[in-house]
């Protein structure tokens, strides 16, 4: 940190961000939680915002502040400093005049480091302060175009050998740049499609699908060979799907990937899912829930009892909703256990079991171990059965907190769900206290951001009138927001995702139309009427506040209503 908490105190003091009582109590939080009182302040409580604070800081340490994510910052100047210096350093050079180079640095208070630059860059340094979280953002900008990288070592290795075989090629590093390309990229999944005459490889980034490298058909054996050895897969098998983990650091971090292979018509395609501590690390604030819905699912998960339903599509991040409010719970007072198909974030703390159909372990199987083992949370992974579901109630009913997840495609329709799969509605009214709907949407890049206007004729075309006068008035003429595009979003105007939610408080009223078995439309009807937000309407608010663009929010939640 580059103050001290005290000083940071005083800081947000003085400027009226927080009184001291509640400085006090957000000290108290990092402790138990074990977090960083940045994060918490920035993150966590969203006391403040990064930018502000870094401006704070900037001004008491009497030195310039920059925001990096909203400059253009030249590759020869960039290079001036190695990506594995600036990583390890925290510093990046931005820009240059006559004279001097201007660096972001972290630390600027360490005279050592700034001497050392300077001697290196061999020109005077113009020190700038910029924070942890920016600086982060933008050392993806160091990485290379992959496909001119990889056709650069092909053309090499051609001319080595003096044929086109590539048989000097090193597999074993394309397939290290493939990961660390989408590690640094935050690609959820890594796609190796074979096709006719080329070997494809994509790159699930922010929910949708890129073309990223075509490599020669020649190579497709190998790498297909490589990504086996690693996997720890059968390398002669070619005729049956193969599924495995590959364990690997990348950084200071260590990144589990989960394989699959399939056979196709042109060979075997690989699907691997990257499994990073950054997004287990999210918390509730971050993944973008309102105040109010957060205000509703905290009251819900500081009971000792009751069952917490989070529901969606998959890839709508359930899990990431769960494992957050989990690792809130997470305190040695309590026995969390979890059992999940797979277990896809590691945490320390919480007793987790992997499902396996070969040895019987089921999630009702294993759910009924789990109640002999004292706990006080439990996670579900998923309710998929009649059986799993009766047990999970049960549980709920009988003094335990349950979390799970159900395929369900809104809030409401849960409870339906839930006395399809034979459990009673009075169980479902009586243990069910909360359920969370939500979609992922990308967030409009902050570094390309522009205001754009929008007719109210164009909005009532998607969207319902209630929903428009309820969000935008009688306004004809609208303001809304959308990305133009920049180095930092790789011109695709979003950086980043966030959650669109509906949280469902279970009511008195709410439980007296489960008990009578109403559908799920009567359900919802009564839900807005006590206040709750639909996910549409969440989207709306997120774009007029310039979070999202509209698109995205008619995109992932496509209600009948729109």
């Amino acid at each position: 940190m580059i103050i001290t908490e005290s000083e940071l105190q005083q800081l947000l003091v003085s400027a009226k961000v927080l009184d001291e009582k509640q400085f006090a109590e957000i000290q108290n939080y990092c402790r138990n939680a074990n977090l960083p009182l940045f994060r918490v302040l920035v993150r966590e409580k969203n006391v403040i915002t990064d930018e502000k604070l870094g401006e704070l800081i900037a001004a008491y340490i009497k030195l310039p502040y920059v925001r990096l994510t909203k400059q253009s910052i030249p590759q020869n100047v960039l290079q001036l400093v190695p990506e594995t210096f600036s990583r390890r350093q925290k510093v990046v050079p931005f820009a240059r005049t006559e004279q001097s180079v201007r660096i972001a640095f972290a630390d600027p208070r360490n005279p050592d480091l700034i001497a050392m630059l300077q001697k290196k860059i061999g020109c005077q340094i113009e020190v700038f302060y910029a924070t942890d979280q920016d600086i982060a953002d933008v050392h993806h900008l160091y990485k290379k175009d992959l496909q001119k990288a990889v056709n650069k070592m092909l053309v090499k290795a051609a001319h080595l050998s003096n044929s086109k075989n590539f048989e000097s090629v090193s597999v074993i590093k394309i397939v290290d740049m493939i990961i660390d390309y989408a590690y640094q990229d935050k690609a959820s999944d890594i796609h190796m499609e074979p096709q006719e005459e080329n070997f494809l490889i994509r790159y699930r980034i922010d929910g949708i699908l890129h073309d990223v490298l075509f490599l020669p058909k020649s190579l497709q054996e190998r790498i297909l060979t490589r990504i086996k050895v690693l996997s720890r897969l059968r390398t002669d098998e070619h005729l049956a799907a193969q599924d495995g983990k590959i364990r690997t650091k990348i950084l200071d971090e260590y990144l589990d990937i989960r394989v699959s292979i399939i056979p196709i018509v042109d060979g075997e395609k690989v699907v691997m899912r990257l499994l990073t501590s950054q997004n287990d690390q999210l918390s509730l604030s971050d993944l973008g829930m309102s105040q109010a819905d957060l205000q509703k699912l905290t009251n819900a998960f500081n009971k000792s009892y009751g069952m917490i339903l989070s529901t969606g599509p998959t890839g709508s991040g359930k899990s990431t909703t769960i494992y957050a409010i989990l690792r809130i719970l997470n305190v040695r007072e309590k026995n969390i256990t979890t059992i999940e198909d797979p277990v896809e974030y590691r945490v320390k703390g919480l007793n987790q079991i992997q499902v396996n159909q070969k040895t019987n372990l089921t999630f009702a199987q294993g759910l009924r171990s789990i109640l002999r083992q004292d706990p006080n949370i439990v996670f579900v992974g998923e309710i998929r059965d009649t059986e799993t579901a009766g047990i999970a109630v049960n549980a709920a009913l009988t003094g335990h907190l349950v979390f799970s997840t159900l395929h369900t495609n809104d809030a409401p329709t849960a409870l339906p769900r839930l006395t399809d799969m034979k459990v009673e509605p009075f169980l479902v009214a009586s243990t069910v206290s909360v359920i969370v709907a939500q979609r992922l949407v990308r967030k409009i890049c902050n570094s390309c951001r522009t205001a754009i206007g929008i007719s109210r004729q164009e909005l009532l075309k998607n969207i319902p009138e209630d929903v428009v006068k309820k969000y935008f008035g009688n306004s004809k003429d609208i303001e809304l927001f959308y990305g133009k595009g920049c180095k930092i979003c790789h011109q695709s105007g979003y950086f980043g995702r966030m959650g669109v939610y509906e949280v469902l408080e279970v009511t008195r009223e709410i439980r007296r139309l489960i008990i009578q078995k109403a559908d799920s439309d009567v359900i919802l009807d009564q839900a807005r009427k006590e206040g709750m937000t639909t996910m549409l309407e969440d989207g709306i608010d997120k774009a007029k506040r310039g979070v999202t663009t509209l698109e995205e929010v008619l995109r992932v939640t496509k209600t009948e209503n729109v």
